[in-house]
């Protein structure tokens, strides 16, 4: 940490915007005109005192030169780019490891905003539901010798907040575009360009999911409070029609951040399905649009 010898070139690039200024300069505004999740509202806070002296600090001194460094501790917060972003590289670079040289198929599944109020008083059962009923759906479809008759592979990942960080609950799912057979004695190669139909997807997603809500609600593990509390009143039978209904479906596209693949991506209000070309080990990710069974050429982009 001594002093940087004289003669020594120096860069003195320009100052760099950093998330944490807009958030400092823009975030009451922000707050003042839009009503946010407490979550929401940590993550702000987090982002903006981020290695600042109001999360504190330790304090570094050179045995050689006496220099003296002051270093303030991170926020940890999943939503800070300072502090995940090696989190984060790492999980791509796991995950780009299990990648199978097989196209791949992006498939999202989406609740309807009429459960938000529901969710968050209530995310683990909610959350831990979602992925049951997703995988439930995806693998029931996979065995049915219709499609492909094995065991298919699945990445899931769950996205809570949409792009404009309104809550927007969503799985997105990687699947490999093959199966393995139930005696595990073969790969069973899928079609290229389809993976199961959508319509059928989201039927059979809606009623695994609708089935396990009322689980939840006869088995008492729900919590009903503020703008749910009128739920209390529900009989048993009458909790899946007013809690869920049938989902309206939205327009949500996966970015070149979102999935360690190559992927053209639809969406859906409860699953979508479309298509990956062949990748390999060395692929990261990439953006899309198109539909199911239909898809555009995509291009390959590294993370950055």
């Amino acid at each position: 940490m001594c002093a940087v010898p004289t003669g020594t070139a120096v860069s003195r690039g320009g100052p760099r915007l950093e998330l944490a200024d807009i958030v400092r300069a823009h975030g009451e505004a922000y707050r003042r005109t839009h009503r946010l999740a407490t979550v929401q509202q940590r993550a702000l806070h987090a982002i903006e005192t981020c290695r600042t002296a109001v999360l504190g600090g330790h304090q570094e001194t050179c045995d050689r030169c006496g220099a003296v460094r002051i270093t303030y501790n991170s926020c940890r917060n999943r939503h800070c780019p300072k502090c995940q972003t090696l989190t984060k590289e790492r999980w791509l670079a796991a995950r780009r490891a299990e990648l199978l040289p097989i196209p791949y198929f992006h498939v999202v599944f989406t609740l309807p905003h009429a459960l938000n109020a529901l969710a968050q008083g209530n995310p683990r059962v909610l959350y831990a539901l979602l992925f049951r009923a997703a995988a439930d759906t995806l693998l029931t479809f996979g065995r049915d010798p219709r499609h492909l008759g094995g065991t298919i592979g699945i990445t899931a990942i769950l996205h809570t907040w949409g792009q404009n960080l309104s809550q927007h609950l969503h799985l997105h799912c990687l699947i490999t575009g093959g199966a393995l057979a139930r005696d595990g004695s073969q790969w069973i190669a899928g079609r290229s360009s389809f993976l199961f139909p959508v319509r059928a997807l989201s039927t059979v997603f809606r009623a695994k999911y609708l089935a396990g809500l009322q689980r939840a609600f006869d088995a008492d593990a729900l919590t009903f409070a503020g703008g749910t509390a009128p739920l209390t009143l529900l009989t048993r039978s009458a909790v899946s029609s007013v809690s869920c209904g049938p989902s309206t479906g939205s327009s949500m596209r996966s970015g070149p951040s979102q999935v360690p693949s190559r992927c053209s991506t639809t969406s859906v209000g409860t699953p979508t399905a479309s298509r990956c070309r062949t990748i390999d080990s060395s692929t990261s990710v990439t953006t899309a649009s198109g539909s199911a069974g239909r898809t555009t050429p995509t291009t390959i982009a590294r993370r950055s």
